[in-house]
């Protein structure tokens, strides 16, 4: 008896998810929860075992495809030779691919697939339609990180009118071996006075947040990820830098899980000596507002009159126009960096 294998529900109101990796291939036999399939959605990566034992019959998914929750990924069970009851011939292409055939007038039928399993992708029918110029360049698909990367940032920049505030801030008491876990807890504290920077916007109404998880970006191979770190109020500096080596660490393995990547409130991100002068984050949506530390190098200051050198960063704060006046944001800035600068080394 042959099963479908349909794309779970995996909770935190997903409705879709990306077939990053099939780890079995169709004449193989699979046990009941073993490995089958890795399915990226707009938080991580998640391991799906295989509900049933028996031959892989048919992969109907393939990677790199983004397929809504309930579609059959798979077909368990049954003869892989004779997969007659799973339509053994039929043009293999997402929705959006047979969409813009019918726009350019292509017959699938006569498109020869390069994806994989033989699927068409929309490359192969730009490349057959009437009057086609032979792409230029290599092209790679959108694919998963990088994929959510540009859903998210897309819609932050569509979505939120933004709008950043910089101000310098002397380091000199700060151990910048623990400079992020020490603009965490400072943060932390300023959003206590702040609380509009803790917030989020749902339709009508502003939700003022009263917990302090803040996010950190994290750089890894796979692009740009925000892992979280709980209760950043209520934590020592050491505390802190502990729970910071660790996501980072694990966020550069692809060892994440869901949890750890969901529910920050507001987010910090310093990208130490490639910081650059100053740039703008863009914020973390749904949240309202983003920190950022830049390059921290030494620089000539006027100190009581006379000129001395000093570890000096420009810290900046991007926030969403809609939730926080100006003037307040402003007035955050400077909190955290009055914050920073009565810290101790």
């Amino acid at each position: 008896m042959a099963y479908e294998f349909k794309l779970p529900d995996l909770g935190e109101g997903l409705t879709e998810g990306e077939v990053a990796r099939w780890l079995v291939v169709e004449g193989e036999e699979i046990a009941e929860d073993a490995p089958l399939v890795e399915v990226q959605t707009d938080k991580t990566t998640v391991e799906i075992p295989s509900p049933a034992g028996g031959v892989v019959s048919r992969i109907l998914v393939a990677e790199g495809e983004v397929v809504p929750v309930g579609t059959v990924l798979v077909v368990i069970g049954g003869d892989a030779a004779e997969p007659a009851a799973v339509e053994p011939v039929r043009v293999q292409a997402t929705p959006l691919v047979r969409r813009i055939a019918a726009e350019l007038g292509v017959d699938l039928a006569a498109v020869a697939g390069t994806g994989p399993g033989g699927r068409i992708t929309e490359e192969d029918v730009r490349g057959a339609a009437p009057g086609a110029v032979a792409p230029e360049g290599r092209r790679e698909p959108v694919r998963g990180v990088r994929r959510l990367i540009v859903e998210h940032l897309t819609r932050a920049h569509r979505e939120v009118p933004a709008v950043t505030f910089v101000e310098e801030c002397d380091f000199g008491n700060v151990d910048l071996k623990l400079l992020l876990p020490t603009v965490l807890a400072a943060t932390a504290a300023s959003l206590r006075t702040f609380p509009e920077l803790n917030a989020r916007l749902e339709g009508d109404e502003i939700v003022y947040l009263e917990r302090y998880d803040l996010g950190i970006a994290v750089q890894t191979d796979q692009g740009l990820v925000v892992p979280v770190v709980r209760d950043c109020d209520a934590r020592t500096v050491d505390e802190l830098r502990a729970d910071v080596d660790d996501l980072a660490e694990r966020a550069r393995a692809g060892e994440l899980t869901p949890d750890e990547l969901r529910g920050s409130t507001f987010t910090v991100t310093s990208a130490g000596k490639l910081g650059g002068l100053l740039v703008t984050p863009l914020v973390n949506h749904p949240e309202v507002g983003i920190l950022g530390v830049h390059r921290i190098a030494p620089r000539p200051v006027a100190r009581d009159g006379e000129i001395v050198v000093r570890p000096v960063g420009n810290v900046s704060v991007t926030f969403d126009h809609r939730v926080v006046d100006g003037a307040r944001a402003a007035e955050f800035t400077l909190a955290v960096i009055a914050g920073l600068q009565a810290a101790r080394a």
